[in-house]
């Protein structure tokens, strides 16, 4: 018998897999939000994507939306100490005391899952269980460690606008 050493034909490894797969994604949302043409945001015309009582497609017609951004809601809209999801816009806004508005976003910081299960003041993913506090963003239960990322809203009169 002869101890040959043989080793397999292997592709890529699994690194350069990883790297090239996260730079083209990286890529992609950089073009995605790279360049405002002043093109209207397709977002808020569509139609509601589904969900549950505190989940709610862009608000209002294009006709809303102001140079900002598009209008998302209404102060009124937002229960105190909890918040609204607007799936469209992957954003829950969130009022965590009388007047004070916050805005993050509904994607997981744990392996990039939309979420839209708002139950109170807690935010959960699907996929995993993770779970945010929609008041200030915080994790409230893992995998997940890192807080949801802040997203810009502005409050003119009874008008809540994603920025």
């Amino acid at each position: 018998m002869t101890s040959e050493f043989v080793q397999p034909v292997s592709g890529p490894s699994r690194r350069t897999v990883v790297a090239a797969v996260g730079a083209a994604g990286l890529a992609a949302a950089l073009t995605a939000c790279g360049s405002d043409d002043g093109a209207s945001d397709s977002s808020t015309e569509q139609g509601a994507a589904g969900g549950g009582a505190t989940t709610e497609s862009g608000g209002g017609s294009s006709a809303d939306a102001g140079a900002g951004g598009a209008a998302l809601a209404k102060t009124a809209d937002i229960p105190e100490g909890s918040g609204k999801v607007f799936s469209d816009e992957k954003v829950v806004v969130s009022q965590p005391a009388a007047g004070d508005f916050k805005a993050f976003s509904t994607i997981c910081t744990h392996q990039n899952c939309p979420m839209t299960d708002l139950k109170e003041d807690t935010l959960s993913c699907a996929c995993h269980g993770s779970q945010f506090s929609v008041l200030d963003g915080s994790v409230k239960k893992g995998p997940a460690t890192q807080p949801l990322a802040a997203k810009q809203i502005s409050v003119a009169g009874d008008s809540i606008t994603l920025a």
